[in-house]
C-alpha cells in the first residue's frame, strides 16, 4: 500500500512519518484482496487563533473500487487524531467488505 502524505503548517519528520506508515499501513490487513488505488493522508495544524495549545487535524482518504472511504479527526494531539482516523476507517472497510 502506497501512502501519500501531505502536510500543512507541520514539518514531517521521520518519527511522524513512521508513525503514520505504521498506523495507516495496518489497515492493509483489513483490505486483503482489495487493492486500494490511492491512499492520501493530510495532516495539519489548524489556525493559530486558539488561546491554548495547538489543534491538529488528520484526514485519510482511501480509494477502493467503487467507493471512496474517508475519515477526518481534529484533536489536541496529532497522534491521537491519526489513531482516531484509523479506527474509523477500519470500521468503514469492514462495512465495505460486507456489502461487497
Amino acid at each position: 500500500m502506497d501512502i501519500n502524505i501531505k502536510t500543512k503548517n507541520i514539518t514531517l519528520n521521520s518519527a511522524l512519518q513512521e508513525f503514520i506508515d505504521d498506523k495507516i499501513g495496518s489497515l492493509d490487513k483489513f483490505l486483503n484482496g482489495i487493492e486500494p488505488a490511492i491512499v492520501e493522508v493530510d495532516i495539519s495544524r489548524t489556525t493559530n487563533h486558539h488561546n491554548k495549545g495547538d489543534v491538529f487535524r488528520a484526514e485519510v482518504q482511501i480509494e477502493v473500487p467503487g467507493k471512496l472511504l474517508r475519515s477526518e479527526s481534529t484533536k489536541e494531539d496529532l497522534r491521537v487524531a491519526i489513531v482516531d482516523v484509523k479506527n474509523e476507517l477500519q470500521t468503514q472497510i469492514k462495512k465495505y467488505k460486507e456489502t461487497r
